[in-house]
């Protein structure tokens, strides 16, 4: 079995056994919403602090930053051609431009630090770093303006994103690795021992959270964006890496941030921002499945062209 196969297969296992949790009902679903809740506030915040400040390169990959957020930004403006969908809402509009620039940070930290260790996940929390406020101000942006309610609570990206763990994390990591501080033994593996819960943790809420049933409600509209989401952001971005001269573990990084599926959590920001909930909950579960063929396609495609 291939290096990527053995990282991604785990993965695929844990959400499936995050979903036969969630079926069973062994933890209730207020309890699945504490744990992924818990996970983000905490236990990944942790994790990022801890790898970001034991970055094992010497440089920031600025170029890495770059062409995923321009990437987001392409596809999500390309979204906006589901304006010419026969018959489409304009709350459907904005969950597709969000699913589109979201995507499932768990999964990229998986796969990643099975790949490449801890420059692995020191990589995607920089992509993490660049693609969270994009994605945030991006989907806001989109889900209220494409809102058909006048009841939706005001909501201001720039002071929630001042508020993000996982931007406060990757601040706090990187001056510590700016700075060459070291974080002091105790502390340093109290946060390692917070931080090894934080993927599969991650992943069974993931699991547990995924609507199946929305696979069945899912017709050619859903189908066709989950394609275009992803294809079109990883396509975007090893494009732009490859003309900005992104090379070896860098644009492995950058081609594992971009293929994941949209973040679980679009459906709850489309609901409370006026989106198209169901739609959103479609897109979820389709790009979960969908992806187990095509993150290996790009991935086996870009190794035989020698990108990486």
């Amino acid at each position: 079995m291939s290096a990527f196969l053995a990282a991604l297969v785990p993965v695929i296992l844990i959400t499936a056994l995050g979903r036969f949790l969630g079926w069973r009902k062994v933890i209730a679903d207020d309890g699945w919403r504490a744990i992924e809740r818990l996970a983000y506030v905490l236990l990944l915040p942790a994790l990022i602090i801890r790898a970001l400040a034991k970055a094992p390169f010497e440089e920031a990959p600025w170029k890495l930053m770059v062409v995923l957020i321009l990437a987001q930004c392409l596809l999500g403006a390309f979204a906006l051609l589901a304006r010419r969908w026969p018959g489409i809402r304009r709350p459907e509009i904005g969950s597709i431009i969000q699913s589109n620039v979201r995507w499932n940070t768990f999964v990229a930290l998986s796969i990643a630090s099975a790949l490449f260790g801890d420059e692995g996940l020191a990589l995607v929390s920089i992509a993490a770093a660049a693609m969270i406020p994009v994605a945030n101000i991006l989907s806001v942006t989109a889900l209220t303006s494409h809102a058909e309610r006048g009841d939706l609570p005001k909501r201001n990206p720039v002071t929630e994103l001042a508020r993000n763990p996982l931007i406060i994390a990757c601040i706090i990591g990187g001056a510590l690795a700016a700075f060459n501080i070291e974080i002091p033994e105790l502390l340093d593996l109290t946060i390692d021992l917070l931080g090894q819960g934080t993927i599969a943790l991650g992943l069974l809420a993931a699991g547990a959270g995924m609507d199946v049933a929305a696979l069945g409600r899912s017709g050619v509209k859903t189908v066709t964006w989950s394609l275009v989401r992803l294809i079109g952001l990883p396509l975007l971005a090893i494009s732009g890496a490859i003309a900005l001269g992104v090379s070896g573990t860098s644009l492995a990084i950058i081609m594992i941030s971009a293929a994941v599926p949209t973040a679980t959590s679009s459906y709850i920001l489309a609901r409370q921002l006026g989106g198209d909930a169901p739609l959103a909950a479609n897109l979820i579960a389709m790009q979960t499945v969908l992806s187990v063929a095509t993150m290996p396609l790009i991935w086996f495609t870009c190794l035989s062209l020698g990108l990486f």
